[in-house]
């Protein structure tokens, strides 16, 4: 979502626009770029994944991603990245045809984290049947970006809920 990037200044990596081959387990892969994307992932304490809501699961360049983290936990000379995931936070921005996020969806992000020991901070939910209307959800994006603003202050464990 645009208006969450916007409002918290951050950079976007667009995976859409990245070379990411899916998960090889010779792991002949290795040229492409995800290495140097989880490097850059890596330099901060949160992360943001955010995906349209498809066939009940997350955009295939999103999965081929979540894919790929398993070559920090396969490769010897990976598994520092893989520790340094742990007690990051993680938020889940998304958007589909359905009033409230599905669990299949965002219970798959949750179980990630979970395996990797990364915190979930919350996800935001739009429902866009009718085309994306920013005003409608100007209140729960202005709390989601309070959300994740307040990681180093006051962040709590609890969910943020959906939109």
């Amino acid at each position: 979502m645009d208006d969450v990037a916007d409002r918290l200044s951050i950079d976007v990596a667009g995976l859409s626009e990245k070379e990411i081959s899916p998960y090889d387990y010779e792991h002949k892969n290795r040229s492409d770029a995800f290495e140097p994307l989880m490097e850059r992932i890596l330099l901060h304490d949160q992360i943001i994944f955010a995906s349209p809501v498809y066939w009940y699961a997350v955009s295939a360049q999103m999965k081929v991603f979540l894919d790929r983290i398993s070559d920090l936990l396969d490769l010897p000379e990976l598994l520092e990245h893989s520790r340094q995931l742990r007690n990051k936070c993680a938020y889940v921005p998304c958007t589909s045809i359905y009033e409230e996020v599905l669990e299949p969806f965002i219970g798959a992000f949750r179980d990630t984290f979970d395996y990797l020991g990364v915190r979930f901070g919350g996800h935001l939910h739009a429902n866009c049947r009718d085309g994306y209307v920013a005003q409608a959800y100007e209140r729960e994006i202005s709390e989601f970006v309070e959300c994740v603003r307040s990681y180093g202050r006051s962040y709590g464990t609890q969910e943020h809920g959906s939109a």
